[in-house]
């Protein structure tokens, strides 16, 4: 039986684009512009939204995640959010089918993986609001970290570290993001890393990332190695940071950190 209408595959851009903005809604735009903050001098001053929901924007995206890298750049270039994240979440279903267990080491996904990255490294700065980073990052760089490659640790690393050193809010926020893929797999090296390298960071945002990742790294990892991190840097987070890092805790030893 053939599929039915609705269930085509998006083969180019262009499709996937205008059947996104025929799924448009005005109210909904409206709300999401005010939620994700696109007002003068705020920061998404200027984002524009169709008003489309995330779990539909899934649906579009599994009728396009077949997407050659090109028409995945186009989507990336859309002044539209929405299309904007669909062409992010292309590229993690793209990421996770090379990383099926028996694809782990194969040297054909190993190469696809790396070339998936590199887009994303290219085009990180289109990924422009906190949601676009959170959505995507952890699930393309942060496993990525942690699979087999052809670069080494050490060039991990150094491309990790070039988001970290940026001046880019969003490719900052990246750094502390994807460190939620080694997490999962037990690692804290590089959320201690670059919570302490953003612990006095301006930007609320990035306050939330670092607190939240602690908070992970304390719930996933090791709630000794939170503590630890605390007893050395309590007294100098963001309140928000450390709020955030605290949340899990009882309601007494919250407080008790707070009043640090």
């Amino acid at each position: 039986m053939a599929k039915a209408h609705n269930d085509k595959e998006l083969t180019t851009a262009g499709l996937v684009i205008a059947h996104m903005e025929s799924l448009a809604d005005e109210q909904q735009a409206r709300h999401l512009m005010r939620f994700f903050k696109t007002g003068e001098g705020d920061y998404g001053e200027g984002d524009r939204f169709l008003g489309i929901k995330v779990p539909d924007t899934r649906r579009v995206v599994a009728r396009c995640k077949a997407l050659p890298l090109g028409e995945v750049e186009n989507l990336l270039a859309s002044p539209w959010h929405e299309v904007r994240l669909c062409g992010l979440l292309v590229l993690v279903a793209q990421f996770e089918a090379y990383c099926k267990k028996r694809l782990i080491s194969a040297p054909e996904a190993i190469t696809m993986r790396d070339a998936i990255v590199k887009f994303y490294l290219s085009h990180a700065r289109r990924a422009n609001n906190w949601d676009l980073v959170d959505l995507s990052v952890y699930k393309i760089l942060g496993e990525w970290l942690m699979l087999p490659s052809n670069y080494s640790d050490e060039e991990k690393l150094a491309a990790i570290d070039r988001l970290a050193a940026s001046d880019n809010l969003w490719e900052q926020r990246m750094s502390m993001v994807c460190t939620l893929g080694p997490l999962k797999h037990g690692d804290p090296t590089l959320t201690l890393r670059y919570a302490e390298r953003h612990l006095h960071h301006p930007h609320d945002l990035m306050h939330k990332a670092v607190g939240w990742m602690l908070r992970e790294m304390g719930k996933r990892v090791s709630l000794d190695v939170l503590l630890e991190f605390l007893h050395h840097h309590a007294h100098e987070m963001p309140r928000t940071a450390l709020r955030y890092a605290i949340e899990l805790m009882d309601a007494d030893e919250r407080k008790l950190w707070m009043e640090r």
